[in-house]
């Protein structure tokens, strides 16, 4: 891999564009410090036209939301045969949207909090579509990231409200019943569940300023959970990124409850790489430095077909069994 030649594709034409741009320049300068032959390459629609100049041999996808996290890029590396991190096409796709996700947590009996689906057609009487389903409630665009559009509502005004707002971003919305307790992200790097952190925003929820705005949340690694609880989390992250077919990184977001239920909420397929980004922290935590998360991230870049072609669907296990022998493991509360 080091006599390749390395494009780091960020930046795209999403919401997330400016995140992407973040977390993109950051691998790129650790790939440089251990020595990859990397260059940025600026996705737009022009994006084709640009990998064929750029002459890359692999691609680190960088990107965050439409067009580069869902399935958009994936399969046009693919027929440009172009191996790039992440998972495929498919599970691409289904990890991006919020509402075939559920479905197939459903179908693989996996916990996740009761919702409906709310289509632009329904916007002229958003409390006849609500119907008895309650309040609070967490409207959510179908097809977006980062919490873009997302927002906690307590009644039909703020519902009204809010659905409008959504709707900007998106013609599907999600309508989801608010879990109230600890929020829970685990990492998964080459098949293997890396570890946990618990999101502890200092005001309102964990939306895009608490994110990407330092200072503004506390992180808790591992979570504030018994030892049982903690490796049930990390088993449930495991079998939701398995449930939609997901390879290499990806972060699996968890609401546990007051009453301590687990509710799985999403699956990240291109995780931010960002210096508040939670894969990092708790890569960190386990004792792999943010540079030697980048080259296992790397290691595992495939093209989707090759792989399916020799039945091997652990992307990077190989890179990550060597890190997780050098790491710590974590205490537990």
């Amino acid at each position: 891999m080091k006599h390749r030649r390395i494009g780091v594709l960020l930046g795209g034409m999403s919401s997330e564009r400016e995140v992407s741009l973040r977390t993109g320049e950051a691998v790129l300068a650790a790939l440089q410090l251990r020595g990859y032959d990397a260059h940025p390459v600026y996705v737009d629609r022009d994006v084709d036209l640009v990998l064929r100049q750029q002459r890359i041999d692999v691609a680190f996808i960088a990107l965050h939301g439409r067009w580069g996290e869902d399935g958009c890029i994936q399969g046009l590396l693919e027929t440009m045969g172009i191996p790039y991190t992440g998972s495929g096409v498919l599970a691409s796709a289904l990890a991006m949207d919020k509402v075939k996700a559920k479905e197939l947590f459903r179908l693989h009996n996996l916990p996740t909090p009761a919702y409906y689906v709310m289509h632009r057609r329904d916007e002229a009487d958003v409390m006849e579509a609500h119907g008895d389903f309650g309040f609070p409630a967490v409207v959510k665009p179908v097809h977006e990231g980062s919490s873009v559009g997302v927002e906690i509502v307590h009644d039909a005004a703020e519902l009204s409200a809010a659905c409008e707002r959504a709707f900007c971003f998106d013609d599907e919305l999600l309508i989801e019943r608010h879990i109230a307790g600890r929020e829970v992200s685990v990492a998964i790097v080459g098949d293997r569940a890396l570890g946990a952190v618990e999101i502890s925003p200092r005001a309102g929820f964990y939306d895009y300023g608490a994110k990407y705005t330092r200072g503004a949340s506390d992180y808790h690694i591992p979570p504030r959970l018994t030892p049982d609880r903690y490796r049930g989390i990390l088993t449930q992250g495991l079998r939701a990124h398995h449930a939609l077919g997901c390879g290499g990184a990806t972060r699996v977001d968890i609401m546990v409850s007051e009453s301590g239920n687990e509710y799985l909420l999403e699956v990240n397929t291109v995780p931010g790489l960002t210096r508040t980004s939670l894969l990092p922290k708790i890569a960190d935590a386990a004792g792999i430095s943010f540079e030697e998360l980048c080259e296992m991230m790397l290691m595992g870049a495939g093209l989707e077909t090759a792989r399916r072609g020799r039945g091997d669907r652990r992307a990077g296990h190989r890179a990550f069994a060597g890190a997780e022998r050098r790491a710590a493991a974590p205490e537990h509360h």
